[in-house]
């Protein structure tokens, strides 16, 4: 039997863990806990992010460093999966759970589409001892940099859980979903041209609901920080006159539940995206705004789902090219080795003749990165965000005329 304590620390990162979690041989002992940070999910998040998953029943506590870390000596874990943001891996992959008696395995990744890899990524997850991603093309990109770099472990390949949530369900389909993202597009001007062909769609077709899924309400965080809230845009567009108030729907809750009900899907950049096509929802993915690695949507090319506002607004809608979904994201099954990496891994660390992966921020160089990673898992964010107002004041006080 093999022991898994699964650490989160914001929504994505959560929903993530569960579903790896689900997807672990029945025999496997598991557990998780949401570390505090500042981007800690709320309740409500917390509830959609397992929702679907065998945690749905008993969804986690979110617990401060001391206590994950109590936790943690009282499960005695043979694998620690740490789904976090790559600061919060390095910080309790080398500090807060780095002497864990019996030796545990780390393991961490990345929660959704990571095309193109990055050297950062590696980097903050190089402490630990394999490294989970979700295509064919994630695995060799990574390898590469691995490679190049070195550091770390080893590179898996694992289905990204997402997709497995009961698939297509036969129900009536008359809403269009889009899928926010916090990062892109970045300017408020962008967001307001998509609200607007939203509402054009709504318009058109009053046969449609027109729903934007939220992955969080305005005072709510989340895993990036969103300047411009489509929430609050649409009620400013409104004020101004430039759409009608009811045209829009805006929820949250579990993406797998309103696609349930989707007859189209739209996006500018989501993970949500490969929801859609597993649940054989007719997709759009915009081009508008560029396809590139800053608009984290190169993935799609090839895929036959790009299009633009203006198809947006005529709801046309469409499906992926077979080809492109097995090369990404819809390998077979059999093609994944996650779990067998973590059984040979366990099997080693349990012999005694596992080397720790040699994390690649290690030195002097990195000390003050990771003290700072460390005062957000261990300093509760009131206090937290006191200490960065206040500092700010101070810099602001000692600035020369």
């Amino acid at each position: 039997m093999i022991r898994v304590l699964a650490v989160a620390d914001s929504d994505s990162y959560l929903k993530w863990a569960a579903g790896l979690l689900d997807a672990l041989p029945p025999g496997w002992t598991t557990d998780l806990a949401v570390v505090r940070t500042p981007i800690a999910p709320s309740q409500d998040q917390i509830l959609a992010a397992v929702s679907g998953t065998r945690l749905a029943d008993a969804p986690p506590l979110v617990l401060a460093a001391r206590a994950l870390r109590r936790a943690a000596e009282r499960f005695r874990p043979d694998v620690v999966l740490l789904a976090c943001t790559g600061p919060v891996v390095d910080a309790l992959a080398a500090a807060i759970l780095c002497d864990l008696a019996p030796r545990p395995v780390f393991v961490s990744g990345l929660p959704g589409i990571s095309v193109p890899a990055t050297e950062k990524a590696w980097l903050y997850r190089s402490g630990c001892e394999l490294f989970v991603v979700h295509s064919g093309r994630e695995v060799g990109e990574f390898r590469e940099i691995a490679d190049r770099l070195g550091g770390g472990g080893a590179v898996a390949l694992a289905r990204l859980p997402y997709l497995d949530l009961g698939g297509r369900v036969e129900s009536e389909r008359h809403r269009v979903i889009f899928a926010t993202q916090a990062k892109v597009p970045k300017r408020r001007e962008e967001r307001e041209e998509v609200l607007l062909s939203l509402a054009a769609l709504a318009d058109a077709r009053p046969d449609l609901d027109v729903v934007v899924k939220l992955r969080a309400r305005d005072a709510e965080r989340q895993t990036h920080n969103e300047r411009h809230h489509y929430e609050r845009l649409w009620n400013a567009l409104a004020a101004d006159g430039r759409v009608r108030p009811d045209a829009v729907d805006f929820a949250a809750g579990p993406m797998h539940e309103h696609l349930a009900h989707a007859a189209g899907f739209v996006t500018v950049s989501s993970t949500a995206a490969l929801e859609a096509i597993a649940q054989q929802v007719p997709l759009l993915i915009l081009s508008d705004f560029g396809v590139s690695a800053e608009m984290i949507n190169m993935v799609f090319e090839g895929s036959g789902c790009l299009g633009t506002l203006k198809d947006l607004a005529k709801g046309d809608f469409r499906q992926p090219s077979p080809a492109w979904c097995q090369a990404n994201y819809f390998h077979d099954q059999a093609a994944s080795d996650w779990i067998q990496r973590i059984t040979d891994l366990v099997d080693q660390a349990r012999a005694g003749t596992l080397p720790p992966a040699r994390s690649l921020l290690d030195g002097p160089d990195h000390a003050a990165a990771r003290r700072r990673a460390r005062l957000r898992i261990e300093v509760p964010p009131k206090v937290l965000r006191y200490g960065y107002r206040a500092k700010r004041r101070m810099r602001r006080y000692l600035k020369p005329f």
